[in-house]
């Protein structure tokens, strides 16, 4: 989205649609995620996507199991 006011990047471990893989999401604020994502075979591969400057965010323990940890 053009006009988001916010962009959080959410790295998951083995979700239900990519069970092997590293998955990173975009999620606009507001708007909801994004369709695209990028599949990762390593953590330090989905890392490597974030986008440069962003503050890492650990998973909240009321976060989905999958979330292993978010970016702003």
């Amino acid at each position: 989205m053009a006009d988001a006011a916010l962009t959080i990047w959410t790295v998951y471990k083995h979700p239900r649609d990519y069970p092997t893989s590293w998955v990173l999401r975009a999620h606009d604020v507001p708007g909801g995620p994004r369709v695209e994502c990028m599949v990762c075979n390593s953590l330090e591969e989905a890392r490597a996507c974030v986008p440069f400057g962003l503050v890492r965010i650990p998973r909240d323990r009321n976060d989905e199991a999958q979330v292993y940890e978010s970016w702003l």
